[in-house]
């Protein structure tokens, strides 16, 4: 069945009745007794993609519940619980009277999802995995929306990357892919749209785990890198538009300090310490220009392959992650660099694994000179998708 989808596509009614079956096969989720309305996001998965964590404090500081079902990372693409595992004391699991609590109480809850959501999604994957039929975008389409369907959220957001660190590196089947992801949740009743953000470049200075937390509390404290607060600040206009908050003055939560309470909130509420000390590697390297002119290339791919080969991420489901392993970047391209200065650093408990990491990295950035064609695969948000 799996090969006959990947060789022949779905029309929609296939893709939908696929979706409600892997929904069916397992428990749902209700909030409907909430006295908040609920909006969720979803990532399509990137290098540096840490938005989940500043995203759902922020929208939930306008009084709007965000039960936000997370994963760990495998492979080049981080997991969000893996990051906020690097904060002292937090708990993943938790359970579904406590999720709703603190939804009412905080607003904002990223947990793990139970196995009983969908459970045919995971057989089905499982077996895609080993049959070479994961890139069908029926199949994406249906197991990601399976989940989110099932979690019961009222409203949905899809961050969808196109670009050399995303899963598709295409921007039309990143389209397609956002398409059948809004008609799948139109269908089942949830109001769905859509961003096609660029994943040519790493999201932010910072890749790995504990190090992307830093950049989150920095984005909720009012300041952070410009594109980590630009698609933060984007996707939440479209979360609370769905939330009936269309004129909401989304900077002004970051700037005056609501989004971090909000945070502090509900890092609290599951067990962790927001004042407590991040894990910092015990080794580094730093990678200097070796000559002076302009960053005109930082591809996300060879970056997030470098993160994963230093401890940040994993092979198996079954392996863990070092928390401080990762790589801080000083520069982005379009930046003025000089010959010796810092272009970034790479963070491990183990100075051996940075010989790897620096094998996927040749070739992965570049100094030009001043008037070379800056590659960035053009801007961050491409297109917006749905009602």
């Amino acid at each position: 069945m799996a090969m006959a989808i990947f060789l022949n596509g779905m029309e929609r009614r296939e893709i939908r009745d696929l979706t409600l079956a892997m929904i069916a096969s397992g428990e749902t989720m209700n909030f409907a007794g909430l006295s908040k309305k609920t909006t969720d996001k979803h990532s399509t998965g990137g290098v540096g993609d840490k938005i989940t964590l500043p995203l759902a404090p922020l929208v939930a500081s306008f009084g709007v519940a965000v039960p936000q079902l997370s994963g760990r990372g495998l492979g080049h693409t981080g997991g969000t619980l893996d990051k906020l595992e690097s904060i002292p004391g937090w708990q993943a699991n938790i359970s579904g009277e406590r999720m709703r609590a603190i939804l009412e109480e905080v607003g904002a809850v990223i947990c793990a999802a139970g196995s009983g959501l969908a459970p045919a999604d995971g057989k089905l994957y499982a077996l895609r995995d080993i049959t070479g039929t994961v890139e069908s975008i029926p199949l994406i389409a249906s197991s990601i929306m399976s989940k989110k369907i099932a979690e019961g959220t009222s409203a949905l957001v899809l961050d969808v990357k196109f670009g050399s660190g995303a899963f598709l590196k295409d921007i039309a089947q990143s389209r397609e892919l956002a398409k059948t992801m809004v008609a799948l949740g139109e269908d089942a009743g949830v109001a769905t749209s859509a961003l096609l953000t660029n994943m040519n470049v790493p999201l932010g200075l910072a890749i790995g785990n504990a190090n992307e937390v830093r950049e989150s509390v920095e984005v909720l404290a009012g300041g952070g890198p410009s594109d980590v607060v630009a698609l933060t600040v984007a996707l939440a206009r479209e979360m609370l538009r769905h939330a009936g908050q269309p004129d909401a003055d989304v900077e002004a939560a970051l700037a005056d300090g609501r989004a971090m309470d909000s945070w502090n909130r509900m890092i609290r509420a599951q067990g962790g310490d927001p004042t407590a000390a991040l894990p910092v590697a015990r080794e580094t390297h730093v990678v200097t220009a070796s000559r002076g002119g302009v960053l005109v290339e930082q591809q996300a791919l060879p970056f997030g392959i470098a993160a994963w080969r230093l401890g940040a991420g994993r092979a198996r489901k079954q392996d863990s992650v070092q928390h401080a392993a990762g790589i801080d970047l000083h520069a982005k391209p379009g930046d003025i660099v000089s010959a010796g200065q810092p272009l970034f650093t790479l963070s491990a408990e183990e100075p051996e694994r940075f010989a790897r990491a620096l094998e996927a990295l040749e070739g992965a950035y570049r100094v030009g000179n001043a008037g070379d064609e800056i590659v960035t695969g053009g801007p961050l948000i491409a297109e917006r998708i749905g009602a």
